[in-house]
Protein backbone atom coordinates (compact mmCIF):
# COMPACT_ATOMS: atom_id res chain seq x y z
CA UNK A 1 0.00 0.00 0.00
CA UNK A 2 3.02 2.33 0.18
CA UNK A 3 2.66 2.91 -3.56
CA UNK A 4 -0.54 4.92 -3.00
CA UNK A 5 0.94 7.35 -0.50
CA UNK A 6 0.24 10.94 -1.55
CA UNK A 7 -1.61 9.89 -4.71
CA UNK A 8 -5.10 10.75 -5.95
CA UNK A 9 -7.16 7.75 -7.14
CA UNK A 10 -10.40 7.96 -9.12
CA UNK A 11 -12.72 4.95 -9.20
CA UNK A 12 -15.34 4.87 -11.95
CA UNK A 13 -18.39 2.95 -10.81
CA UNK A 14 -17.14 3.57 -7.30
CA UNK A 15 -20.51 2.96 -5.63
CA UNK A 16 -20.64 -0.69 -6.73
CA UNK A 17 -19.66 -3.66 -4.57
CA UNK A 18 -16.01 -3.60 -5.64
CA UNK A 19 -15.86 0.20 -5.54
CA UNK A 20 -16.91 0.20 -1.88
CA UNK A 21 -14.26 -2.38 -1.04
CA UNK A 22 -11.57 -0.42 -2.88
CA UNK A 23 -12.53 2.72 -0.97
CA UNK A 24 -12.31 0.87 2.34
CA UNK A 25 -8.92 -0.66 1.55
CA UNK A 26 -7.37 2.55 0.26
CA UNK A 27 -8.67 4.74 3.08
CA UNK A 28 -7.96 2.22 5.84
CA UNK A 29 -4.60 0.83 4.78
CA UNK A 30 -2.83 3.52 2.77
CA UNK A 31 -1.87 7.16 3.01
CA UNK A 32 -3.65 7.98 -0.21
CA UNK A 33 -4.12 11.72 -0.68
CA UNK A 34 -7.61 11.50 -2.14
CA UNK A 35 -10.11 8.89 -3.35
CA UNK A 36 -12.67 10.15 -5.87
CA UNK A 37 -15.84 8.13 -6.41
CA UNK A 38 -17.12 8.79 -9.94
CA UNK A 39 -20.59 7.40 -10.64
CA UNK A 40 -24.00 8.44 -11.95
CA UNK A 41 -26.32 7.43 -9.09
CA UNK A 42 -26.74 10.17 -6.47
CA UNK A 43 -28.62 7.86 -4.07
CA UNK A 44 -25.82 5.29 -4.06
CA UNK A 45 -23.28 8.06 -3.50
CA UNK A 46 -25.32 9.33 -0.56
CA UNK A 47 -25.56 5.82 0.91
CA UNK A 48 -21.81 5.34 0.49
CA UNK A 49 -21.17 8.68 2.19
CA UNK A 50 -23.04 7.41 5.27
CA UNK A 51 -20.79 4.39 5.79
CA UNK A 52 -18.37 4.51 8.69
CA UNK A 53 -14.78 4.39 7.45
CA UNK A 54 -15.68 5.93 4.10
CA UNK A 55 -18.03 8.89 4.34
CA UNK A 56 -16.42 10.18 7.52
CA UNK A 57 -12.91 10.20 6.00
CA UNK A 58 -11.82 13.65 4.83
CA UNK A 59 -9.95 12.14 1.89
CA UNK A 60 -13.09 10.87 0.12
CA UNK A 61 -14.72 12.86 -2.69
CA UNK A 62 -17.92 12.20 -4.63
CA UNK A 63 -18.26 13.24 -8.26
CA UNK A 64 -21.54 12.71 -10.12
CA UNK A 65 -20.96 11.75 -13.72
CA UNK A 66 -21.23 9.09 -16.40
CA UNK A 67 -18.35 7.52 -18.32
CA UNK A 68 -20.46 8.20 -21.43
CA UNK A 69 -19.96 11.94 -20.82
CA UNK A 70 -16.43 12.70 -22.02
CA UNK A 71 -16.45 16.33 -20.90
CA UNK A 72 -17.61 15.53 -17.39
CA UNK A 73 -15.09 12.70 -17.12
CA UNK A 74 -12.29 15.01 -18.22
CA UNK A 75 -13.26 17.53 -15.56
CA UNK A 76 -13.24 14.82 -12.88
CA UNK A 77 -9.67 13.83 -13.78
CA UNK A 78 -8.04 17.13 -12.83
CA UNK A 79 -5.12 16.22 -10.57
CA UNK A 80 -5.81 12.46 -10.74
CA UNK A 81 -2.81 10.12 -10.99
CA UNK A 82 -4.45 6.68 -10.90
CA UNK A 83 -7.75 5.36 -12.32
CA UNK A 84 -9.54 2.13 -11.47
CA UNK A 85 -12.19 1.67 -14.15
CA UNK A 86 -15.02 -0.40 -12.65
CA UNK A 87 -18.04 1.25 -14.28
CA UNK A 88 -20.02 -1.08 -16.53
CA UNK A 89 -23.44 -2.42 -17.40
CA UNK A 90 -22.83 -6.02 -16.36
CA UNK A 91 -26.16 -7.83 -16.04
CA UNK A 92 -26.20 -10.37 -18.87
CA UNK A 93 -29.99 -10.45 -19.49
CA UNK A 94 -30.22 -6.64 -19.35
CA UNK A 95 -27.42 -6.30 -21.90
CA UNK A 96 -29.09 -8.83 -24.21
CA UNK A 97 -32.30 -6.79 -24.27
CA UNK A 98 -30.64 -3.35 -24.21
CA UNK A 99 -27.61 -3.84 -26.45
CA UNK A 100 -27.15 -0.21 -27.49
CA UNK A 101 -26.98 0.87 -23.85
CA UNK A 102 -24.33 -1.75 -23.06
CA UNK A 103 -22.23 -0.60 -26.02
CA UNK A 104 -22.47 3.05 -24.96
CA UNK A 105 -21.27 2.37 -21.43
CA UNK A 106 -18.89 -0.57 -21.82
CA UNK A 107 -17.23 0.34 -25.13
CA UNK A 108 -17.69 4.06 -25.75
CA UNK A 109 -17.27 4.70 -22.03
CA UNK A 110 -13.96 2.82 -22.14
CA UNK A 111 -12.81 4.98 -25.04
CA UNK A 112 -13.70 8.10 -23.06
CA UNK A 113 -11.69 6.89 -20.06
CA UNK A 114 -8.66 6.16 -22.25
CA UNK A 115 -8.70 9.46 -24.09
CA UNK A 116 -9.36 11.53 -20.96
CA UNK A 117 -6.61 9.73 -19.05
CA UNK A 118 -4.09 10.48 -21.80
CA UNK A 119 -5.15 14.12 -22.11
CA UNK A 120 -5.02 14.65 -18.32
CA UNK A 121 -1.65 12.88 -17.99
CA UNK A 122 -2.91 10.19 -15.62
CA UNK A 123 -0.03 7.85 -14.74
CA UNK A 124 -1.77 4.47 -14.59
CA UNK A 125 -5.19 3.09 -15.48
CA UNK A 126 -6.38 -0.41 -14.65
CA UNK A 127 -9.68 -1.63 -16.07
CA UNK A 128 -11.87 -4.43 -14.74
CA UNK A 129 -12.77 -7.17 -17.18
CA UNK A 130 -14.74 -10.38 -16.70
CA UNK A 131 -14.44 -14.08 -17.48
CA UNK A 132 -17.31 -13.51 -19.91
CA UNK A 133 -14.93 -11.56 -22.16
CA UNK A 134 -13.06 -14.80 -22.95
CA UNK A 135 -14.72 -16.46 -25.96
CA UNK A 136 -17.86 -14.37 -25.38
CA UNK A 137 -21.28 -15.85 -26.04
CA UNK A 138 -23.31 -12.88 -24.83
CA UNK A 139 -23.35 -9.17 -25.56
CA UNK A 140 -21.97 -8.20 -22.17
CA UNK A 141 -18.94 -10.42 -22.72
CA UNK A 142 -18.49 -9.07 -26.25
CA UNK A 143 -18.54 -5.46 -25.05
CA UNK A 144 -16.01 -6.24 -22.32
CA UNK A 145 -13.74 -8.04 -24.79
CA UNK A 146 -13.83 -4.92 -26.93
CA UNK A 147 -13.12 -2.81 -23.87
CA UNK A 148 -10.13 -5.02 -22.97
CA UNK A 149 -8.72 -4.60 -26.46
CA UNK A 150 -9.16 -0.83 -26.25
CA UNK A 151 -7.31 -0.57 -22.95
CA UNK A 152 -4.43 -2.79 -24.06
CA UNK A 153 -4.11 -0.88 -27.35
CA UNK A 154 -4.39 2.40 -25.46
CA UNK A 155 -0.70 2.05 -24.65
CA UNK A 156 0.02 2.63 -28.33
CA UNK A 157 -1.84 5.95 -28.30
CA UNK A 158 0.07 7.68 -25.52
CA UNK A 159 3.11 8.61 -27.58
CA UNK A 160 5.76 10.25 -25.36
CA UNK A 161 3.33 10.58 -22.44
CA UNK A 162 3.69 8.44 -19.31
CA UNK A 163 0.13 7.04 -19.17
CA UNK A 164 -0.09 3.24 -19.08
CA UNK A 165 -3.10 0.91 -19.24
CA UNK A 166 -3.66 -2.66 -17.99
CA UNK A 167 -6.61 -5.00 -17.37
CA UNK A 168 -7.71 -7.37 -14.59
CA UNK A 169 -9.95 -10.35 -15.36
CA UNK A 170 -11.48 -12.57 -12.69
CA UNK A 171 -14.52 -14.76 -12.04
CA UNK A 172 -17.64 -14.43 -9.89
CA UNK A 173 -17.39 -12.26 -6.80
CA UNK A 174 -19.13 -14.08 -3.98
CA UNK A 175 -21.81 -11.92 -2.43
CA UNK A 176 -21.72 -9.08 -4.96
CA UNK A 177 -24.91 -7.60 -6.37
CA UNK A 178 -26.47 -10.10 -8.76
CA UNK A 179 -24.52 -13.03 -7.32
CA UNK A 180 -26.31 -16.34 -6.90
CA UNK A 181 -25.25 -16.71 -3.25
CA UNK A 182 -27.48 -13.90 -1.88
CA UNK A 183 -30.30 -15.30 -4.00
CA UNK A 184 -29.90 -18.80 -2.55
CA UNK A 185 -29.68 -17.38 0.97
CA UNK A 186 -33.00 -15.57 0.46
CA UNK A 187 -34.74 -18.56 -1.10
CA UNK A 188 -33.46 -21.29 1.23
CA UNK A 189 -36.49 -21.14 3.54
CA UNK A 190 -38.78 -21.94 0.62
CA UNK A 191 -37.15 -25.35 0.29
CA UNK A 192 -36.46 -24.97 -3.44
CA UNK A 193 -33.43 -23.48 -5.20
CA UNK A 194 -33.19 -22.80 -8.96
CA UNK A 195 -30.13 -23.96 -10.90
CA UNK A 196 -29.86 -23.50 -14.63
CA UNK A 197 -27.82 -26.69 -15.22
CA UNK A 198 -26.64 -29.32 -12.73
CA UNK A 199 -23.25 -29.59 -14.50
CA UNK A 200 -22.47 -25.88 -14.19
CA UNK A 201 -19.18 -24.76 -12.59
CA UNK A 202 -17.84 -21.33 -11.67
CA UNK A 203 -14.70 -19.63 -10.40
CA UNK A 204 -15.12 -17.79 -7.08
CA UNK A 205 -13.33 -14.88 -5.46
CA UNK A 206 -14.29 -12.88 -2.38
CA UNK A 207 -14.85 -9.15 -2.56
CA UNK A 208 -11.80 -8.39 -0.43
CA UNK A 209 -9.62 -10.74 -2.49
CA UNK A 210 -10.80 -9.00 -5.66
CA UNK A 211 -10.08 -5.53 -4.24
CA UNK A 212 -6.60 -6.47 -3.06
CA UNK A 213 -5.82 -8.16 -6.37
CA UNK A 214 -6.82 -5.05 -8.34
CA UNK A 215 -4.69 -2.78 -6.15
CA UNK A 216 -1.73 -5.15 -6.34
CA UNK A 217 -1.91 -5.31 -10.13
CA UNK A 218 -2.15 -1.52 -10.29
CA UNK A 219 1.09 -1.18 -8.35
CA UNK A 220 3.00 -3.71 -10.49
CA UNK A 221 1.70 -3.03 -14.02
CA UNK A 222 4.01 -1.84 -16.77
CA UNK A 223 1.41 -1.42 -19.51
CA UNK A 224 -0.58 -3.80 -21.69
CA UNK A 225 -0.87 -6.73 -19.27
CA UNK A 226 -4.08 -8.64 -18.65
CA UNK A 227 -3.96 -10.17 -15.17
CA UNK A 228 -5.86 -13.35 -14.23
CA UNK A 229 -5.77 -14.62 -10.61
CA UNK A 230 -5.63 -18.32 -9.83
CA UNK A 231 -8.98 -19.05 -8.23
CA UNK A 232 -10.81 -22.11 -6.91
CA UNK A 233 -13.81 -23.56 -8.71
CA UNK A 234 -17.04 -24.99 -7.40
CA UNK A 235 -20.13 -26.66 -8.79
CA UNK A 236 -23.33 -24.71 -8.47
CA UNK A 237 -24.99 -27.77 -6.98
CA UNK A 238 -22.37 -27.72 -4.19
CA UNK A 239 -23.26 -24.12 -3.30
CA UNK A 240 -26.94 -25.04 -3.14
CA UNK A 241 -26.18 -28.09 -0.97
CA UNK A 242 -24.07 -26.06 1.49
CA UNK A 243 -26.66 -23.29 1.84
CA UNK A 244 -29.69 -25.56 2.09
CA UNK A 245 -28.87 -29.30 2.24
CA UNK A 246 -32.50 -30.40 2.18
CA UNK A 247 -33.74 -28.02 -0.51
CA UNK A 248 -35.14 -29.32 -3.76
CA UNK A 249 -33.08 -28.34 -6.81
CA UNK A 250 -35.13 -27.02 -9.70
CA UNK A 251 -33.18 -27.23 -12.98
CA UNK A 252 -34.58 -24.34 -15.00
CA UNK A 253 -32.33 -24.43 -18.08
CA UNK A 254 -29.44 -22.22 -19.19
CA UNK A 255 -30.45 -18.60 -19.69
CA UNK A 256 -29.70 -16.61 -22.88
CA UNK A 257 -26.01 -15.78 -23.02
CA UNK A 258 -25.03 -18.08 -20.13
CA UNK A 259 -22.09 -20.51 -20.26
CA UNK A 260 -21.91 -23.98 -18.75
CA UNK A 261 -18.34 -23.37 -17.54
CA UNK A 262 -16.32 -20.19 -17.14
CA UNK A 263 -13.21 -19.68 -19.22
CA UNK A 264 -10.68 -17.05 -18.16
CA UNK A 265 -7.87 -17.96 -20.57
CA UNK A 266 -8.88 -19.68 -23.81
CA UNK A 267 -6.30 -21.61 -25.83
CA UNK A 268 -5.69 -18.82 -28.32
CA UNK A 269 -4.91 -16.26 -25.59
CA UNK A 270 -2.79 -18.78 -23.69
CA UNK A 271 -0.08 -18.48 -26.36
CA UNK A 272 0.78 -15.10 -24.88
CA UNK A 273 0.19 -16.07 -21.23
CA UNK A 274 2.79 -16.68 -18.54
CA UNK A 275 2.45 -18.25 -15.09
CA UNK A 276 3.88 -16.01 -12.37
CA UNK A 277 2.86 -18.04 -9.32
CA UNK A 278 -0.40 -16.75 -7.89
CA UNK A 279 -1.69 -15.47 -11.23
CA UNK A 280 -1.42 -15.67 -14.97
CA UNK A 281 -0.49 -12.67 -17.08
CA UNK A 282 -1.55 -12.40 -20.71
CA UNK A 283 1.11 -10.28 -22.35
CA UNK A 284 0.24 -7.68 -24.98
CA UNK A 285 0.72 -8.48 -28.67
CA UNK A 286 3.10 -5.52 -28.85
CA UNK A 287 5.47 -4.58 -26.04
CA UNK A 288 5.29 -0.88 -25.26
CA UNK A 289 7.80 -1.12 -22.43
CA UNK A 290 11.51 -1.84 -22.39
CA UNK A 291 12.17 -5.59 -22.12
CA UNK A 292 13.40 -5.25 -18.53
CA UNK A 293 10.04 -3.78 -17.49
CA UNK A 294 7.83 -6.52 -18.93
CA UNK A 295 6.47 -9.41 -16.87
CA UNK A 296 8.51 -12.59 -16.91
CA UNK A 297 7.23 -16.02 -15.96
CA UNK A 298 6.79 -19.58 -17.15
CA UNK A 299 5.03 -19.69 -20.55
CA UNK A 300 1.79 -21.65 -20.49
CA UNK A 301 2.03 -24.97 -22.36
CA UNK A 302 0.62 -25.51 -25.82
CA UNK A 303 -3.11 -26.16 -25.67
CA UNK A 304 -3.45 -24.64 -22.19
CA UNK A 305 -6.95 -23.52 -21.22
CA UNK A 306 -7.84 -22.03 -17.85
CA UNK A 307 -11.48 -22.84 -17.17
CA UNK A 308 -13.66 -23.60 -14.15
CA UNK A 309 -14.19 -27.22 -15.20
CA UNK A 310 -10.51 -28.16 -15.68
CA UNK A 311 -9.22 -26.30 -12.63
CA UNK A 312 -6.89 -28.00 -10.15
CA UNK A 313 -8.34 -26.02 -7.21
CA UNK A 314 -11.83 -26.84 -5.91
CA UNK A 315 -13.72 -25.51 -2.91
CA UNK A 316 -14.80 -28.19 -0.46
CA UNK A 317 -17.98 -27.74 1.58
CA UNK A 318 -16.13 -26.59 4.70
CA UNK A 319 -14.22 -23.83 2.92
CA UNK A 320 -17.28 -22.84 0.93
CA UNK A 321 -19.30 -22.52 4.12
CA UNK A 322 -16.65 -20.31 5.73
CA UNK A 323 -16.57 -18.04 2.68
CA UNK A 324 -20.35 -17.64 2.77
CA UNK A 325 -20.31 -16.98 6.54
CA UNK A 326 -17.72 -14.23 6.06
CA UNK A 327 -19.88 -12.28 3.61
CA UNK A 328 -20.99 -8.83 4.73
CA UNK A 329 -24.65 -9.68 4.19
CA UNK A 330 -27.43 -9.93 6.80
CA UNK A 331 -28.65 -13.17 5.20
CA UNK A 332 -25.15 -14.68 5.41
CA UNK A 333 -24.77 -13.74 9.09
CA UNK A 334 -28.16 -15.26 9.90
CA UNK A 335 -27.32 -18.43 7.96
CA UNK A 336 -23.95 -18.72 9.74
CA UNK A 337 -25.58 -18.40 13.18
CA UNK A 338 -28.15 -21.06 12.35
CA UNK A 339 -25.57 -23.47 10.97
CA UNK A 340 -22.92 -22.73 13.58
CA UNK A 341 -20.37 -21.75 10.94
CA UNK A 342 -17.63 -19.43 12.20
Amino acid sequence: MRYFEGKTVLITGGTGSLGKMLCRLLLRESRVRKVIVYSRDELKQFELSQLTGIGDDERIRFFLGDVRDADRLSRALDGVELIIHAAALKQVPAAEYNPFEAVKTNILGAQNVIEAAIDKKVTRVIALSTDKAANPVNLYGATKLCSDKLFVAGNAYVGPRATRFAVVRYGNVMGSRGSVVPLFLRLRREGRLPITDSRMTRFWITLEQAGRFVLDCLTHMSGGELYVPKLPSTRMTDIARVISPDARIDVIGIRPGEKLHEVMIPEDEARKAVDVGDRYVILPPVEWQAPDRMVTGTPCPEGFRYASDNNDQWLNEDRLGKMIAALDLPEAKEWARERGVA
